[in-house]
């Protein structure tokens, strides 16, 4: 009888920067500082990699916890895809809304020479939405392909840069020419945090200037793969799991940090994720969670969801979680989806490549007037957010800036 393979929570992600110098400050605690805009930093940016480490040690802990070369340390933490939901049938009737809603039907950009990255389930790459399109792909769950098996990847895809089908757009930035698929949920191993992590180098190493992501970090399940597989008693299980949640939080914003680091040496790349799908507006009691992470590291712009309503502006969706940077359409969004299809779901899932394909226009725009910066289109595309659109009344909290807004000159 073989041994079991390593429970998730015996292993450790390790982001490593071997450029620093060895009189840096550690990467946490009350010392910390993190990655600056300084030679250092772009040297270490150019050096950094991800290293993984199973079952460490307590003296392990305590040299990586104190190794002026680490910038992030994280148990692994499971993913989950931000579930999409089922669209009524009121709405589904509003197919491609999102298109127009975010003006990229009205925009002389088409994300043309920009590259768009997609971490999700994998893409159905011969689907008619990406015909002609360049798809670099790569399998970060043992799965042995980025084939897509869920279709969720290949919805987000198909909205973000996916090719008109049947006469009907359903592409923010059907311009985008070369895209970057990389698998990260399925497959034998399911997808954790140090995958994603990796994932988001490999992007980035590959030329990224935009990173969708419409996952989110499995909390509950953590707690009880905890509690089953490392028989903790649930006070302990959840104590431990939160503070994994607050490490990979970290780790998250440490790559963000990275990524923004290496602009000056390589291209701007900027992260989008989904807020998450965990709020119960209309429940009894009503309750919203706070946006999840990744979406929660400082320097990911994070996205929440909003529906048509009834005609008197855009609402917020019930299911979308509070305190993101930006917002999208995410209610009755229909896009791509396996064997040809196309389907009409609903969820931050689907707000989030509406934004990500408005990063590509903003970016297509920049860099056609110099250099571009991630600083630059962060802020450009947090500054094109609107309320204009919103229903009377919409807490600022709910949908941060807004509603993003395609350039139109």
């Amino acid at each position: 009888m073989t041994d079991p393979s390593p429970s998730p929570a015996s292993r450790l992600v390790i982001l490593r920067a071997p450029g620093i110098r060895a009189t840096r400050d550690p990467f946490d605690g009350p010392r910390a500082r993190g990655l600056g805009a300084d030679d250092e930093a772009r040297e270490a940016a150019a050096s950094a990699v991800l290293e993984t480490e199973e079952d460490p040690s307590p003296a392990t802990l305590s040299a990586l916890r104190n190794d002026p070369t680490v910038l992030g340390i994280a148990r692994a933490m499971p993913l989950r895809l931000v579930d999409p939901l089922e669209a009524e049938e009121a709405e589904a009737a509003a197919t491609t809304w999102g298109v127009k809603a975010v003006g990229a039907d009205t925009s002389p950009f088409t994300g043309a020479g920009v590259t768009v990255c997609v971490l999700d389930t994998g893409i159905d790459a011969d689907h008619p939405a990406f015909a002609g399109m360049e798809l670099t792909t790569k399998d970060f769950t043992g799965a042995g392909s980025a084939e897509d098996d869920h279709g969720h990847g290949t919805h987000c895809a198909g909205t973000i840069f996916g090719r008109d089908l049947n006469g009907e757009r359903i592409g923010v930035a059907r311009g985008v020419q070369k895209a970057l698929i990389g698998k990260v949920l399925g497959g034998p191993s399911g997808g954790g945090s140090d995958t994603l992590a990796s994932a988001m180098l490999w992007a980035a190493d590959n030329g990224a200037n935009v990173i969708s992501m419409s996952l989110g970090i499995d909390f509950p399940g953590w707690v009880e793969e905890l509690v089953k597989v490392n028989r903790l008693p649930i006070p302990a299980a959840t104590s431990i799991a939160l503070e994994d949640y607050r490490a990979n939080i970290r780790l998250f914003e440490q790559v963000a940090n990275l990524l923004n680091a290496r602009a000056s040496v390589a291209q701007t790349t900027l992260v989008i994720a989904a807020a998450g799908n965990e709020s119960e507006r209309g429940g009894s009691p009503a309750y919203e969670i706070n946006v999840a992470p990744p979406a929660a590291a400082y320097g990911v712009v994070s996205v929440a969801a909003l529906a048509l309503g009834n005609g008197a502006g855009l609402t917020v969706a019930p299911f979308s979680n509070t305190l993101a940077t930006v917002s999208g359409p995410g209610v009755g969004v229909k896009s791509a989806w396996l064997a040809g299809g196309t389907k009409t779901i609903s969820g931050t899932s689907m707000a989030t490549p509406h934004v990500a394909g408005v990063t590509a226009l903003w970016a297509e725009k920049l860099m056609a007037q110099g250099p571009l910066s991630p600083v630059l289109l962060q802020s450009k595309l947090v500054a094109s957010g609107t309320h204009s659109p919103l229903a009377s009344g919409t807490d600022p909290v709910d949908v941060g800036s807004g509603i993003v807004q395609a350039p139109q000159s």
